[in-house]
Protein backbone atom coordinates (compact mmCIF):
# COMPACT_ATOMS: atom_id res chain seq x y z
CA UNK A 1 0.00 0.00 0.00
CA UNK A 2 2.83 2.54 1.39
CA UNK A 3 4.17 2.65 -2.32
CA UNK A 4 6.37 6.04 -3.34
CA UNK A 5 3.74 7.65 -5.16
CA UNK A 6 1.25 7.11 -1.91
CA UNK A 7 3.45 8.63 0.03
CA UNK A 8 3.94 11.36 -1.83
CA UNK A 9 -0.14 11.63 -1.81
CA UNK A 10 -0.25 11.20 2.22
CA UNK A 11 2.61 14.06 2.40
CA UNK A 12 0.13 16.27 0.79
CA UNK A 13 -2.51 14.98 2.75
CA UNK A 14 -0.48 16.14 5.85
CA UNK A 15 0.20 19.37 4.25
CA UNK A 16 -3.21 20.99 4.42
CA UNK A 17 -2.81 21.55 8.22
CA UNK A 18 0.11 23.29 7.71
CA UNK A 19 -1.00 25.16 4.79
CA UNK A 20 -4.19 26.60 6.90
CA UNK A 21 -1.86 27.28 10.16
CA UNK A 22 0.83 28.96 8.10
CA UNK A 23 -1.64 30.80 6.30
CA UNK A 24 -3.15 32.92 9.24
CA UNK A 25 -0.42 33.11 11.33
CA UNK A 26 0.76 37.12 12.55
CA UNK A 27 3.71 37.29 10.41
CA UNK A 28 4.67 39.82 7.79
CA UNK A 29 5.05 36.58 4.93
CA UNK A 30 2.06 34.50 6.17
CA UNK A 31 -0.27 34.55 3.32
CA UNK A 32 3.02 34.32 0.49
CA UNK A 33 4.37 31.16 2.49
CA UNK A 34 0.91 29.65 2.24
CA UNK A 35 0.31 30.03 -1.00
CA UNK A 36 3.55 28.56 -1.36
CA UNK A 37 2.90 25.27 0.61
CA UNK A 38 -0.48 25.12 -1.52
CA UNK A 39 1.67 25.20 -4.52
CA UNK A 40 3.99 22.40 -2.96
CA UNK A 41 0.85 20.38 -2.61
CA UNK A 42 0.07 20.91 -6.02
CA UNK A 43 3.59 20.06 -7.52
CA UNK A 44 2.80 16.91 -4.96
CA UNK A 45 -0.04 16.07 -7.00
CA UNK A 46 1.14 16.23 -10.70
CA UNK A 47 4.80 14.37 -9.72
CA UNK A 48 2.55 11.37 -7.50
CA UNK A 49 0.81 10.78 -10.97
CA UNK A 50 3.94 10.66 -12.39
CA UNK A 51 5.78 8.37 -11.03
CA UNK A 52 2.81 6.01 -10.19
CA UNK A 53 2.58 5.67 -14.15
CA UNK A 54 6.68 5.40 -14.21
CA UNK A 55 7.25 3.07 -11.87
CA UNK A 56 3.94 1.25 -12.70
CA UNK A 57 3.12 1.45 -8.90
CA UNK A 58 -0.97 2.21 -9.44
CA UNK A 59 -2.72 1.20 -6.95
CA UNK A 60 -6.59 1.09 -5.69
CA UNK A 61 -5.54 2.87 -2.52
CA UNK A 62 -3.58 5.55 -4.26
CA UNK A 63 -6.70 5.50 -6.58
CA UNK A 64 -8.99 6.58 -3.93
CA UNK A 65 -6.57 8.90 -1.81
CA UNK A 66 -5.01 10.94 -4.26
CA UNK A 67 -8.82 12.77 -5.21
CA UNK A 68 -9.30 12.47 -2.01
CA UNK A 69 -6.44 14.87 -1.23
CA UNK A 70 -7.09 16.92 -3.95
CA UNK A 71 -10.20 18.14 -3.28
CA UNK A 72 -9.33 18.82 0.55
CA UNK A 73 -6.89 21.17 0.01
CA UNK A 74 -8.38 22.52 -2.91
CA UNK A 75 -11.70 22.82 -0.64
CA UNK A 76 -9.70 24.31 2.60
CA UNK A 77 -8.40 27.25 -0.20
CA UNK A 78 -11.53 28.25 -1.13
CA UNK A 79 -12.70 28.65 2.04
CA UNK A 80 -9.94 30.52 3.03
CA UNK A 81 -10.17 33.13 -0.08
CA UNK A 82 -13.60 33.67 0.71
CA UNK A 83 -13.00 34.66 4.48
CA UNK A 84 -9.85 36.61 3.24
CA UNK A 85 -11.17 38.59 0.72
CA UNK A 86 -15.29 38.72 1.81
CA UNK A 87 -16.86 39.72 -1.26
CA UNK A 88 -19.40 37.96 -3.62
CA UNK A 89 -16.81 38.07 -6.64
CA UNK A 90 -15.35 35.66 -4.83
CA UNK A 91 -17.71 33.64 -2.26
CA UNK A 92 -19.32 33.21 -6.02
CA UNK A 93 -17.34 31.38 -8.07
CA UNK A 94 -15.76 29.65 -4.93
CA UNK A 95 -19.23 28.37 -4.49
CA UNK A 96 -19.84 27.03 -8.01
CA UNK A 97 -16.55 25.34 -7.95
CA UNK A 98 -17.01 23.32 -4.17
CA UNK A 99 -20.76 22.38 -5.44
CA UNK A 100 -19.50 21.19 -8.91
CA UNK A 101 -16.56 18.94 -7.04
CA UNK A 102 -19.35 17.31 -4.84
CA UNK A 103 -21.26 16.96 -7.59
CA UNK A 104 -18.60 15.47 -10.50
CA UNK A 105 -17.68 13.19 -6.72
CA UNK A 106 -21.38 11.88 -6.59
CA UNK A 107 -21.71 10.91 -9.81
CA UNK A 108 -18.05 9.41 -10.41
CA UNK A 109 -18.89 7.14 -7.60
CA UNK A 110 -22.14 5.69 -8.96
CA UNK A 111 -21.31 5.44 -12.30
CA UNK A 112 -17.96 3.45 -10.87
CA UNK A 113 -21.04 1.67 -8.96
CA UNK A 114 -22.67 0.43 -12.52
CA UNK A 115 -19.12 0.09 -14.41
CA UNK A 116 -19.19 3.36 -15.98
CA UNK A 117 -16.51 5.22 -14.23
CA UNK A 118 -14.50 5.27 -18.20
CA UNK A 119 -17.21 7.29 -19.48
CA UNK A 120 -16.46 10.05 -16.77
CA UNK A 121 -12.98 9.62 -16.51
CA UNK A 122 -11.21 13.17 -16.29
CA UNK A 123 -11.17 15.35 -19.47
CA UNK A 124 -9.77 17.69 -20.75
CA UNK A 125 -11.33 20.83 -19.79
CA UNK A 126 -11.86 19.27 -16.66
CA UNK A 127 -7.89 19.50 -16.81
CA UNK A 128 -7.97 23.02 -18.28
CA UNK A 129 -9.98 23.99 -15.04
CA UNK A 130 -7.79 22.30 -12.76
CA UNK A 131 -4.98 24.18 -13.67
CA UNK A 132 -6.88 27.40 -14.56
CA UNK A 133 -8.32 26.56 -10.38
CA UNK A 134 -5.34 26.14 -8.85
CA UNK A 135 -3.28 29.04 -11.19
CA UNK A 136 -5.87 31.52 -8.88
CA UNK A 137 -5.89 30.20 -5.82
CA UNK A 138 -2.30 30.48 -5.45
CA UNK A 139 -2.54 33.97 -6.92
CA UNK A 140 -5.08 34.50 -4.42
CA UNK A 141 -3.67 33.04 -1.16
CA UNK A 142 -0.07 34.72 -1.99
CA UNK A 143 -2.01 38.52 -2.01
CA UNK A 144 1.06 39.89 -4.13
CA UNK A 145 0.12 42.58 -6.45
CA UNK A 146 3.71 44.39 -6.06
CA UNK A 147 7.29 42.70 -5.27
CA UNK A 148 10.08 44.63 -4.46
CA UNK A 149 8.86 47.14 -6.29
CA UNK A 150 7.69 45.11 -9.64
CA UNK A 151 3.84 44.77 -9.93
CA UNK A 152 3.24 41.33 -10.47
CA UNK A 153 -0.37 41.92 -10.47
CA UNK A 154 -0.96 38.18 -8.79
CA UNK A 155 -4.55 38.76 -7.60
CA UNK A 156 -5.98 40.66 -10.14
CA UNK A 157 -4.63 37.51 -12.81
CA UNK A 158 -6.23 35.24 -9.52
CA UNK A 159 -9.51 36.86 -10.13
CA UNK A 160 -9.49 36.13 -13.69
CA UNK A 161 -8.55 32.81 -13.07
CA UNK A 162 -11.02 31.72 -11.21
CA UNK A 163 -13.89 32.73 -13.13
CA UNK A 164 -12.25 30.67 -15.92
CA UNK A 165 -11.63 28.03 -13.65
CA UNK A 166 -16.07 28.70 -12.58
CA UNK A 167 -16.96 28.75 -16.56
CA UNK A 168 -14.85 25.82 -17.18
CA UNK A 169 -16.19 23.61 -14.25
CA UNK A 170 -19.74 24.45 -15.19
CA UNK A 171 -19.45 23.18 -18.86
CA UNK A 172 -17.02 20.00 -17.56
CA UNK A 173 -20.19 19.29 -15.38
CA UNK A 174 -22.75 19.25 -18.08
CA UNK A 175 -20.34 17.22 -20.66
CA UNK A 176 -20.01 14.53 -17.73
CA UNK A 177 -23.49 14.78 -17.16
CA UNK A 178 -24.52 14.22 -20.56
CA UNK A 179 -22.08 11.41 -20.85
CA UNK A 180 -23.81 10.12 -17.70
CA UNK A 181 -27.48 10.54 -19.23
CA UNK A 182 -27.88 7.52 -20.59
CA UNK A 183 -27.11 5.22 -17.04
CA UNK A 184 -28.91 7.71 -15.19
CA UNK A 185 -32.61 7.49 -17.78
CA UNK A 186 -32.53 3.83 -17.44
CA UNK A 187 -31.86 3.89 -13.70
CA UNK A 188 -34.81 6.11 -13.58
CA UNK A 189 -36.94 4.32 -15.44
CA UNK A 190 -35.98 0.88 -13.68
CA UNK A 191 -36.98 2.59 -10.84
CA UNK A 192 -40.44 3.56 -12.27
CA UNK A 193 -40.81 0.10 -13.21
CA UNK A 194 -40.11 -1.18 -9.78
CA UNK A 195 -42.61 1.69 -8.53
CA UNK A 196 -45.85 0.46 -11.04
CA UNK A 197 -44.95 -3.54 -10.01
CA UNK A 198 -45.59 -2.09 -6.39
Amino acid sequence: MWTIPNIVTAFRVLLIPVFVVVYFLDWKWAREAGAFIFWLAAITDWFDGYLARKLQQTTAFGAFLDPVADKLIVAAALLMITHTYETPWITVPAILLMLREVYISALREWMGQRGGSHEVKVSFVGKAKTTAQMLALIGLLSGLEVFMGIPLYWVTLGYVLLYIAAVLSIWSMVIYSLAAWPHLRNAANSDNKSADKL
